[in-house]
Order: C-alpha cells, then structure tokens, then sequence
C-alpha cells in the first residue's frame, strides 16, 4: 500500500521532469540552429568585407535593393563630398580607447547627380567642429572603396536627433535627407575604409565585422540544464523509493 501512494507521488515530479525536459532540449535544439544561422552569416560577411570592389547597383535597383542582399558588400564609386551637409553621429566609444565621439556622415555626389551617404569615419569629441579639422573637407572628385550597410534601426532608448546642430543618434539616411531636403539619394550608406586624409582625421575603416557567436556555449547550457534537472530528479526517486522499502520493513 505504501509502495503504491509512493509511486503515484512521483506521477507529478515526474511529469513536470518530462515536461521541462521537452522545454530545455528544444531551446539547445533552436540554439543549434541559430548557430547554424550565425555562422553563415560570419562566412557571408567575412567574404563580402574582403571580396574586390565591385561597382555600386544602379539608382534604377534601389528602391528593389534588401538589406540581406547588399550588407557588408565592398564597393567602389566616385563623386565629390557636399560637404555642406555634413553630419555628426553620436559614438559612445572610439577607436583605441579614445572614449565618445562622432562619425562623420557627408553626402558624396555622384556624376549622375544621385547621391551616397558615406560615413567617412571617427573624429574624438574635441574635433566635432569642422574649424578644428579643416583638412578633413576633401574638395574635388575623389574615389570611395567601402561597405554597403543598411540604415541603423532605432530604438526606445535613442534619443532624438538634433538636426539643428547636426547631430544625429542613428545611422539612418532618411532623416539627414528629410531635414536637408536631398533628392534621389541611396537608401543605404557607405562605410568608407581607412584613407590617408592630412590631419589623420575623420578615420575610416571601422565598420565591426567581428560577429559575436555564442551560440554552441547556450545550447550546451541548456542541454546541461536537462541532464542536471533529470540528476534531481533521479536522486527524488531513488531517496523516496528508499524511503518507503525502509517504512515497509518497519
């Protein structure tokens, strides 16, 4: 009789064991998947950051363009800098320790008229004012060898652009076009590479191609957390089971 309360106690541990088993092998198995996922997308990434320039898409392609399609993707055009429109992004960390300070986004005219916003790179806080960095407004046609990178979603937490002082929180086209009132421009940007500009400054070449990949370590985590909760669960049943022969024998 004892032996028989004993195991219908255990139906309940029991089912709840099969149950956050399921849950815990399934979240491992979506791990595995998206590590799957992220690797692809690393090898993608690696291969389009260091492939040959190729020549920008035709205007006539952007509006078709998917960000999957062209992220990462290393291109090479020509036109002049409208360096009048220049803006400023807020960076929270520059290169080298060097702490907060801005990317320099500048609209760059092609020959055709349509226009490509380049992000030319980091200027540290100190140099945000155009006075103290006059070298960096390049005049003249110039070629521009950089990555294709879709607009910087924004979230709760970005503050509101001051286009006022060209000051931006989101490498987003759309708004720099919208307050300047630019035509028949790119719906993308261009991460511009490292270029000997005199003064050093704005640097370019920054774009981070280095994709965090955790995913093998979460998903042995989880396996993990079975096989620990079924060593719980295990020892449960074993104390009980002795408990309840020593009860009978008594």
């Amino acid at each position: 009789m004892a032996e028989t309360s004993a195991r219908k106690g255990l139906i309940a541990p029991l089912l709840f064991a099969f149950a956050a088993t399921g849950l815990l092998v399934s979240l491992g198995v979506w791990q595995l998947h998206r590590l799957a996922w992220k690797e692809a997308l690393i090898a993608r990434i690696a291969a389009r950051s260091t492939a040959t320039p190729q020549p920008m898409p035709a205007a006539a392609d952007w509006p078709r363009l998917k960000s999957d399609d062209y992220d990462y993707r290393r291109i090479v055009l020509r036109g002049r800098f409208d360096n009048a429109h220049e803006v400023l992004i807020f960076r929270t960390d520059g290169p080298r320790d060097l702490g907060p300070g801005y990317l320099v986004l500048t609209p760059l005219v092609l020959a055709s008229g349509d226009q490509v916003i380049v992000n030319r790179g980091y200027v540290p806080s100190a140099l945000a004012a155009k006075s103290t960095r006059p070298n960096s407004e390049v005049e003249g046609e110039v070629t521009v060898t950089g990555l294709m990178r879709p607009p910087q979603p924004r979230n709760l937490f970005t503050p509101a652009d001051d286009p006022s002082h060209g000051l931006y929180f989101s490498r987003d086209p759309a708004p720099i076009v919208a307050h300047f009132g630019l035509t028949r421009v790119a719906p993308f940007i261009v991460d511009a590479d490292k270029t000997a500009i005199a003064g050093g400054w704005p640097e370019g070449g920054l774009t981070n191609i280095n994709i965090p990949n955790n995913h093998m370590e979460y998903a042995l985590t989880w396996f993990g957390l079975a096989g620990g909760l079924w060593i719980v669960v295990g020892s449960y049943i074993l104390r009980t089971w002795q408990e309840t022969r020593a009860k009978a024998k008594a």
